[in-house]
């Protein structure tokens, strides 16, 4: 599922320029899922090269503990959200999500406590879970606006990637 998502975007002409500058990634968990070593990534991530998408490798499961900690906590609060793709974050992608009538919510970065701050990996799963608490579910959308050398940043959520792959695109 993963493997065919990404061949979608792959194939999307400029599809790159939803790539941030800290690249993307395509993330699915196990049904059940309960540690990063059961949600399955792309090693490498997902790379912009020029207007384009490339991977470096097949998906591999425990590929990327950033985006599996936003899967694992999608997952608690709706063991069906499996899926999450990070985007570039800009105001004109923001307002076409709109368009799409999905359920967006924001968390912001400044308010994170400070231990959090200093764990390595802490800062995605801190702010999904404010989204996630504040708004009562699980959203299509998740972004927030950054902090210092923190890039803003659009997550997609849903059941498939070829569902969240719909949404990107």
């Amino acid at each position: 599922d993963l493997s065919a998502a990404v061949r979608r975007l792959e194939e999307k002409p400029k599809a790159g320029l939803l790539v941030p500058e800290v690249q993307s990634n395509l993330a699915m968990g196990l049904p059940g899922a309960n540690s990063p070593a059961d949600v399955a990534a792309f090693p490498g991530r997902l790379v912009r090269f020029h207007d384009s998408i490339r991977t470096l490798a097949d998906p591999e499961f425990g590929a990327s503990s950033h985006i599996a900690k936003i899967v694992l906590t999608a997952m608690r609060y709706d063991p069906e959200c499996r899926t999450v793709l990070n985007v570039f974050y800009s105001k004109e992608i923001l307002a076409a999500v709109r368009e799409l009538d999905l359920f967006i919510v924001s968390f912001n970065r400044k308010m994170e406590p400070h231990d959090v701050k200093e764990r390595e990996g802490s800062s995605l799963e801190w702010g999904s879970e404010q989204a996630i608490q504040e708004h009562g579910r699980v959203p299509d959308i998740i972004y927030d606006l950054g902090d210092e050398g923190k890039e803003p940043m659009i997550r997609i959520l849903g059941p498939t990637p070829g569902h969240v792959v719909d949404i990107a695109l």
